[in-house]
Order: structure tokens, then C-alpha cells, then sequence
């Protein structure tokens, strides 16, 4: 194999490594994609929605305001009264951590609306949620969408 063929070869694989370390940097830094697997949020998401995600305000640590649409993991355990306080998953290993929180396999998260802040005070009573005890508009809610304490069924 000549000179010439080897450097080429090195050349291709070289653009193909950078091209897939500044996929994986956008996909974790700015941008991701996804797909609304729950129907909670119709009928602002809909269930097979695919969307991009905006990782930038995490990047930067900037809290989320009343009103915007967030992701999460889901928090460990069943039990309705033990998720208030969530908890997750203890990931070892850093080829374990890069495929769960970059690739993100295996991984469950949620998407929902931000409707308290820190310091505030939620509670849902007659069918409504209260926020700092003032009545919280919901205009996004379907008519037919009734809001419950979950908790109180188990």
C-alpha cells in the first residue's frame, strides 16, 4: 500500500472521529432529539411527536420559569409518596455513564410543564391547582382534563 493510499485513509478516519465527537457535543451541550412516548401533555405534545430538545439551559445551569416545558429522568420507585422527593439512578463506570447520560440508552425521562418554582407552595384541591394559595390558570388543559392528587389514591 502506497504512501498516498495510507494518508488518505488516515485522513478519512480522522474526519469521521471529529465528526462524531461534534455530533455527540451538540447532542449533549445544545440540542436533542426525542419522541413523546406519554400522553400527559396533549394537547401541547402529542403521543409519537418527535421534537428537539434544547440542552443549552442546562449547559448553562439557568433555572426553568413557571409555564416552560422540561425533561427529566424518571425517579426511582413506584410509590406515589416516596417520588415527591426524587431519586436516581447510581450510574458506575464511565463507558456505563457515557451510554446513559450522553447516548442516553436505557435511559426514561419525562416531559412535562413547570408549574412551581422553589419556594412555592402547590396544592390541588375541587379539581384546581394552587400556587401560593392563587388559583393557577391552565389554559394549555384540555376541557375534559380533570387535575387530582394522585396520591390520595393509593
Amino acid at each position: 500500500m502506497s504512501s498516498e493510499i495510507k494518508k488518505e485513509i488516515i485522513e478519512w478516519i480522522a474526519c469521521i472521529v471529529i465528526a462524531i465527537i461534534l455530533a455527540l457535543l451538540v447532542r449533549y451541550f445544545i440540542g436533542t432529539p426525542t419522541v413523546v412516548k406519554q400522553v400527559s401533555m396533549k394537547p401541547t405534545l402529542i403521543e409519537n411527536q418527535r421534537l428537539i430538545l434544547n440542552r443549552w439551559t442546562r449547559t448553562t445551569n439557568q433555572m426553568p420559569k413557571r409555564g416552560d416545558i422540561i425533561t427529566f429522568e424518571e425517579p426511582i420507585g413506584n410509590n406515589p409518596e416516596e417520588s415527591v422527593i426524587a431519586s436516581f439512578r447510581q450510574i458506575d463506570g464511565w463507558f456505563n455513564k457515557f451510554c446513559y447520560y450522553v447516548l442516553e440508552i436505557g435511559k426514561r425521562s419525562y416531559i412535562k410543564r413547570v408549574i412551581g418554582l422553589p419556594g412555592d407552595h402547590v396544592e390541588i384541591k375541587n379539581g384546581n391547582v394552587y400556587i401560593n394559595e392563587e388559583k393557577l390558570e391552565e389554559d394549555y388543559l384540555a376541557d375534559t382534563v380533570v387535575t387530582e392528587d394522585r396520591r390520595k389514591l393509593y
